[in-house]
């Protein structure tokens, strides 16, 4: 492994191509320690703040994570990610098996808190009104792949099963729907990207400066009132939504009348 000194890129650029590319081509594979840093800088022959420079930003870009007293390791692969509302209710309104196998969700806190802002306006009530709150991390191989946290009206599930710190079998939609009497019928997504508070970054694993991608997601009933509204964050570098839909096929055109055509 060797830079060039002559190149226009900067050398920790340089060395970070060359172990992304060592990365994917499984030289290092996903929880394995790499090298030290003085190891690495005499690898490349640089200085150990331009391997440290390196590692910054392959840490950011969630390839490497760093263990305070152990060492830096190979994070993993991208993973994707459908868990946007067509996942989240499955092909026939019920378990998404495929999710199921690869991710596992716990719960981790059900209380009653103040709404945040975004929750509050998706409602339609006053920033900081007491709601139902259920929270819960995603995981997937050992690691902590998504934050999420679904908001009920206070109103609403007071008294039934919603407010119990308990995991139901099934999604929590057929849960809710079931208690509350009333159907999920439409759903709005909204994904925005933004730097991760200090708890996403310390549950996630992630370095302060590493952008999330953060997901609002609010479940309708046919009178267009909102059920449920629920919260997602990931890590950004690590993470693809993917979606697949049918294209409509264009419609012809209508046939001119054939009496203009004559005229």
């Amino acid at each position: 492994m060797t830079i060039n000194p002559g190149a226009a890129e900067f050398p920790h650029r340089q060395i970070a191509a060359q172990l992304r590319e060592r990365i994917r081509r499984g030289d290092w594979q996903p929880g394995e320690r790499l090298p030290s840093i003085p190891a690495m800088a005499e690898m490349f022959g640089v200085a150990k703040q331009t391997v440290q420079r390196t590692v910054d930003q392959l840490r950011v870009e969630g390839i490497l994570i760093t263990k305070p007293g152990s060492g830096t390791y190979v994070r993993g692969t991208r993973r994707r990610l459908n868990r946007l509302s067509r996942g989240r209710y499955g092909a026939h309104r019920g378990y998404h098996a495929d999710l199921a196998a690869r991710y596992r969700q716990q719960l981790t806190a059900v209380g009653r808190e103040a709404a945040p802002p975004e929750v509050a306006d998706a409602f339609g009530v006053r920033d900081g009104t007491e709601m139902l709150v259920r929270r819960h991390v995603v995981r997937a191989d050992d690691a902590t792949v998504e934050v999420g946290a679904s908001w009920f009206r206070v109103v609403d599930a007071s008294g039934t099963s919603l407010e119990r710190h308990e995991a139901f079998g099934r999604p929590l939609y057929q849960e809710a729907e079931e208690v509350l009497d009333r159907r999920y019928t439409t759903a709005t997504d909204t994904i925005s990207a933004r730097q991760p508070s200090r708890e996403e970054a310390e549950i996630l694993q992630i370095r302060p400066d590493t952008p999330v991608l953060h997901l609002l997601h609010v479940a309708f009933d046919e009178t267009r009132k909102p059920i449920e509204v629920a919260q997602a964050t990931w890590p950004g570098p690590m993470t693809t939504l993917t979606e697949e839909y049918r294209i409509p096929a264009p419609t012809p055109d209508p046939d001119p009348d054939p009496g203009m055509a004559l005229a």
